[in-house]
């Protein structure tokens, strides 16, 4: 598994040789470093984890868990892989190649309370006629369980939720400016944290100039 940690900039749009118009989200994407091991013999599984983003001021316990690495991450996260990684080494964009599809997670854009037409695209009622039920949700189920059924669709708090759009292509990449450039939407707001993930292997570059 590959991973890296982002930033969501600013969705857009590209245009490719042909003239065809692309809709792109612009990530930035600075170093991750290394900063703990989980091997096999000791943890059961092996699995790297990473920081990202700068903090100003560690507590004691950052401060201890950082130490090795000697980084100052806001946001730490895991990632399962087989290729072998020391303390302090720096993730950058070199894992990821132009053209090959990746996974993005995200915290998708809360939308605050919202009712079941808004949230669950519930049919709404008669306007005319003196109907009172235009967009109330109506009946809740029958008087058999005496409750209401969990996982009933109901009115409440949308979006805030955790988010991954699959398959992403990769338009391109600004070493320069710790860039990524993304076919497509990417979940959250702008300047919102995003993992840029895939599953397969890395690829050489010699293998993909070759192909």
């Amino acid at each position: 598994m590959r991973a890296i940690y982002g930033k969501k900039l600013i969705m857009t749009r590209m245009f490719d040789k042909a003239g065809k118009f692309i809709p792109v989200t612009v990530l930035n994407v600075a170093e991750n470093v290394v900063v703990q091991e989980k091997t096999q013999e000791k943890n059961g599984y092996q699995a790297i984890q990473l920081g990202a983003c700068l903090k100003r001021h560690l507590n004691k316990p950052e401060q201890g868990h950082l130490a090795k690495s000697k980084a100052k991450s806001a946001k730490l996260f895991e990632v399962k892989t087989n290729q072998k990684y020391n303390v302090g080494d720096k993730i950058t964009l070199d894992i990821f190649l132009v053209g090959e599809k990746v996974n993005i997670t995200g915290i998708s854009k809360g939308k605050g309370f919202m009712g079941t037409v808004a949230r669950h695209n519930f049919n709404t009622g008669p306007k005319t006629h003196g109907s009172n039920n235009y967009r109330q949700p109506g009946s809740i189920g029958d008087t058999g369980p005496q409750r209401v059924v969990k996982g009933k669709r109901m009115a409440g708090h949308m979006g805030a939720e955790k988010v991954t759009v699959k398959n992403s292509e990769i338009i391109h990449i600004d070493k320069e400016k710790d860039q990524l450039i993304l076919r497509g939407p990417v979940p959250g707001p702008n300047r919102s944290g995003v993992v840029i993930w895939t599953n397969k292997e890395i690829v050489k570059k010699e293998a993909a100039d070759e192909a």
